[in-house]
């Protein structure tokens, strides 16, 4: 009797710990090129031999979490990050980036607690900029460790349509944000965030911070977004997203349906998201948020 209670306690610790490894949707492969399927691969088994050089450093725990993850290998990544949570519990990087992949696969319950608990952390820790791992065309970082928890959250809470606290992480995560680039996508958020709460006058405050002058790398495709809610002219977004076949068009996509979820006609915005959702750029932000959207208007 007690080998049989041993051997049931075994197998419920083992689904249990199954279920919590699956991801909450049926994981689609990036679409990428063969050359970036190199490069990406290359930079991968560069990671894997640091960590083998040494296993316990957080940095080589951190690279080869995120170089497994822009191969499309989310769950794997999650893995590499937890294993990096048992042995680095106080480092709050490994709760940022493994909260970002449940985004991904859509656990965003699970993506929340990741990051509430990261951005608490951060509250006591000096902030750290975070190094692209596709470094823009200055090769500068636009954000910090804290900025990209934050803003992670708030797109969690976006997506789940809990738009108080979605406002709460923005207004942080825009209070830190040094940088045009980071203002910028942080800002895209919150004004749509903020039009969801009935904040009209808070949202237009918010858009009379932005202007074409800013200096930016990497997130003009934010800036575009803005300008349109400043102008209400949607022809440059409705010629750029006649396909949906990059991530940035499925950027524009969203924002371009959401503009007229708000403005009318409702019926261009589903179209929009549908045609987002027809795509290939899975594992996008835009992506993720046009497939939020549909299921909330069935």
């Amino acid at each position: 009797m007690k080998q049989f209670i041993c051997s049931l306690l075994f197998i419920t610790t083992c689904l249990s710990f199954y279920a919590q490894q699956q991801p909450c949707a049926v994981i689609v492969p990036p679409q990428i090129s063969e050359e970036t399927k190199k490069l990406y691969e290359q930079k991968l088994a560069e990671a894997k031999s640091k960590l083998t050089i040494d296993s316990n450093s957080a940095e080589n725990i951190i690279w080869y979490g995120r170089r497994t993850a822009y191969l499309g290998h989310y769950m794997e990544a999650i893995e590499i990050f937890s294993n990096g949570i048992s042995k680095h519990p106080l480092n709050p990087r490994f709760l940022r980036h493994r909260g970002h992949r449940y985004i991904t696969v859509r656990c965003f319950d699970k993506a929340i607690a990741d990051l509430s608990k990261g951005a608490e952390m951060l509250k006591e820790q000096v902030d750290e900029i975070e190094q692209d791992g596709l470094p823009n065309a200055r090769n500068l970082p636009t954000s910090t460790l804290k900025t990209n928890t934050l803003y992670h959250l708030g797109l969690a809470y976006f997506l789940k349509g809990d738009y108080k606290n979605a406002l709460k992480a923005y207004n942080e995560c825009l209070e830190n944000s040094d940088t045009d680039d980071m203002y910028v996508a942080t800002a895209n958020w919150l004004y749509i965030t903020m039009l969801r709460l009935g904040k009209k006058k808070d949202a237009d405050d918010l858009l009379k911070t932005i202007n074409a002058e800013m200096d930016l790398i990497e997130n003009r495709d934010y800036m575009d977004i803005l300008m349109l809610y400043k102008s209400g002219d949607d022809k440059k977004l409705v010629e750029i997203t006649q396909t949906q076949d990059s991530t940035a068009n499925a950027t524009l996509g969203f924002a371009l349906g959401n503009y007229y979820l708000e403005k009318g006609p409702k019926k261009k915005a589903k179209e929009l998201f549908e045609k987002v959702v027809a795509g290939n750029q899975w594992a996008s932000f835009g992506y993720i948020a046009a497939e939020a959207e549909l299921k909330r208007m069935k």
